[in-house]
């Protein structure tokens, strides 16, 4: 089985799963999100933000492939470019952390430790950017797929909560712990990321 991480650009938008590619939940602050989908034009608002984060920071995401087939995918940026994340009743994020957006790995491919192995990716990419942890919004009260990760999943993978809030805890996970993460890690990983699917309607907060 061959893997390939490969830095999502606006050439590989395409591979994400069709509902993502669109998604401006993150990208946009919920007013120009709302107003986009109304419009009919989150997509185009989606590659021109993807554009301006490559361009001022660079690479905000990863796209997993198996044998050349996209296989899921995970994004990630400094909250400065993440308007929505100021929405958060457990904003703001810690200035030496980088926001994990979203993650997903489609069904077939999840318990292969595709999951451990993205994340351990991202954790490297972060910490030669001089980075110290990701910090991330869960949802505690997570019933279906969405664009805010379970927060029950994201403890299980080694995060902890470091604003604590009935709805949207803000969670945090030190990157050089993910560098010797231990097998029993794994499962629990392709879990949080096989769980997750980003939705191209918004809800409110």
């Amino acid at each position: 089985m061959g893997r390939r991480l490969v830095p999502l650009t606006l050439d590989n938008l395409q591979d994400l799963p069709k509902r993502c590619r669109s998604c401006v939940f993150w990208e946009l602050d919920p007013v120009s999100g709302e107003a986009a989908v109304r419009a009919g034009t989150s997509a185009l608002e989606k590659e021109a933000w993807i554009s301006a984060v490559l361009l001022d920071w660079g690479s905000c995401g990863r796209v997993v492939y198996v044998d050349d087939v996209p296989v899921g995918f995970v994004m990630y940026a400094p909250p400065a470019y993440v308007p929505r994340s100021t929405a958060f009743p457990t904003s703001p994020v810690a200035a030496d952390a980088v926001q994990l957006m979203t993650a997903y790995i489609v069904p077939g491919y999840q318990g292969q430790g595709l999951g451990r192995v993205m994340v351990q990716t991202v954790a490297k990419d972060l910490l030669r950017r001089g980075f110290k942890a990701i910090e991330a919004f869960g949802d505690a009260r997570w019933k279906e797929p969405a664009c805010v990760l379970p927060a029950d999943h994201l403890l299980a993978v080694g995060f902890k909560t470091v604003r604590p809030h009935p709805t949207y805890p803000r969670l945090r996970l030190e990157l050089r712990t993910t560098l010797s993460w231990k097998e029993d890690v794994e499962m629990a990983l392709d879990r949080l990321l096989g769980a997750v699917q980003k939705e191209p309607v918004l809800r409110p907060l």
